[in-house]
């Protein structure tokens, strides 16, 4: 019997509160140095995290659904007692607006506007099984990032951080990337939840200086900086030890250092000037269309080569419910090329096969749409019950496509699959197991998929 066993196993009292102040020291010591994987031979060693907020469209980008040709624009009214206020009054068949084209050796099929992606298409695993458990905005954000449809649990960038630590110690472990305006939800999406306070993602700024006050103030010197942490630093060592519940005290000290070492890093890995001109065209920025979120995805790499675990990037824009041949393709165009361009610099440096890359929204769209005027204001609603996910590098199933959705792409029909499973095959690609990753907190040993699941092999190589 191991100690997490055995303190399982302890029940209530002083017996129980003494074991688990020792096991909290014990996992605290060393909250962000590089650690020992459950499965060492995982090929994954850092993720990126690409979230299409908003619910793209399985049927228009990875999915396609020929029987809705035959059924365009036929009126009917669904029967369910369940229905919600999205899924009720008349509805009709939408066809898909766009042509689908089979890429690569593999074959995968993908809409004929991914047309840099399809030049990688080999190296993608797409999976057209998973399945959501809410259609509304925030709760579904909150479920895909954390787990819990509610919010409040640590984001699976920190499960990853708490169980691999980071490379380098002198950036956080867990980066965000997100635009101007937070996706639906907030920066809950990327707490750290009960987790110590090291693991929350560190979000990096789209406009203006990445992250407010990295340079000291005029007149500060680094000795002066060095000086004011240290005395600090003893400050808060006697009032820890006149308060040894006071944990928050140590996490906030180490941001500090954190935020001292960051100074002499971070500047040098945020200067895009540092890449070639090639390079940076590649990832389309010297386009007004792609230069946004082109610009993240090149910070995102040279996060990743410096040590940083797992970075997360944010685009929004997928929320079609009118005029989906218009804002699907344009949002497929924003990010098309610089994807691609990723997934070929990683694999020329050799990070490719060490890198795992998720691409997802929160939930899929409807192969029908409300009344809502119809004609060229035809759209899709949210859907729960089928999306598009893939994956690429670290131990990835490529070139491969997992799973299957009806006929008509409401519901996943084959290699079926809730999203807490989906979080577990993520977390066994970067060598680690749900079951083992855990972190007592409110009486009981809690992990990222709340009560276990299942490790999707299919979509692993």
């Amino acid at each position: 019997m191991n100690r997490r066993e055995f303190l399982y196993g302890v029940n209530g009292g002083l017996g129980a509160l003494a074991f688990h102040s020792m096991l909290r020291a014990e996992e605290e010591s060393g909250l962000l140095v590089s650690k020992v994987a459950h499965f060492p031979k995982a090929k994954a060693k850092r993720c990126i995290f690409l979230y299409m907020a908003g619910g793209p469209s399985h049927i228009d980008t990875f999915d396609p659904k020929p029987k809705l040709k035959e059924l365009h624009l036929k009126k009917f009214k669904r029967q369910s007692k369940f229905l919600s206020a999205m899924g009720s009054g008349e509805r009709y068949y939408v066809q898909s607006p766009f042509n689908f084209v089979r890429a690569g050796k593999s074959g995968i099929e993908m809409c004929e506007h991914w047309q840099h992606l399809a030049g990688v298409a080999d190296e993608l695993c797409v999976y057209r099984g998973c399945k959501a458990e809410s259609i509304n905005h925030p709760t579904a954000n909150y479920h895909m990032n954390t787990g819990n449809r509610f919010g409040g649990d640590p984001a699976i960038g920190s499960w990853v951080t708490y169980g691999l630590g980071t490379e380098n110690q002198n950036l956080p472990g867990y980066v965000v990337l997100p635009e101007v305006a937070y996706p639906q939800g907030g920066a809950a999406n990327w707490s750290n939840g009960f987790l110590p306070p090291h693991f929350q993602g560190t979000t990096l700024r789209s406009k203006g200086s990445p992250i407010l006050d990295l340079h000291p103030p005029k007149g500060v010197t680094r000795e002066a900086q060095r000086s004011n942490l240290d005395l600090l630093a003893g400050l808060n060592s006697m009032h820890a030890k006149r308060h040894p519940s006071h944990e928050e005290l140590a996490s906030r000290m180490e941001s500090y250092e954190l935020a001292y070492r960051m100074q002499m890093e971070v500047p040098g890995i945020l200067d895009l000037g540092k890449e070639k001109q090639s390079t940076r065209e590649s990832y389309g920025l010297n386009d007004q269309r792609t230069e946004e979120f082109g610009r993240r995805l090149l910070l995102a790499r040279r996060l990743l080569e410096n040590g940083v675990r797992f970075v997360q990037v944010y685009t929004a824009g997928w929320d079609s419910h009118d005029y989906i041949n218009r804002s699907h393709r344009e949002r497929i165009r924003s990010v098309d090329k610089p994807i691609a361009s990723l997934i070929k610099d990683l694999k020329d440096r050799g990070l490719l096969d060490e890198t795992l890359i998720v691409w997802c929204g929160e939930f899929g769209r409807t192969p029908d749409n409300g009344k809502r005027g119809g004609g060229e204001r035809l759209g899709r609603d949210h859907n729960k019950n089928a999306m598009a996910v893939w994956m690429a590098g670290g131990g990835v199933n490529a070139g491969h496509v997992v799973g299957a959705t009806d006929e008509i792409g409401e519901s996943a029909a084959e290699v079926v699959h809730p999203i807490r499973d989906l979080h577990v095959t993520i977390l066994r690609l970067l060598g680690l197991d749900d079951n083992k990753l855990t972190y007592f907190h409110g009486g009981r040993f809690k992990q990222l998929s709340q009560t276990g699941g299942e490790v999707i092999s299919e979509l692993m190589g």
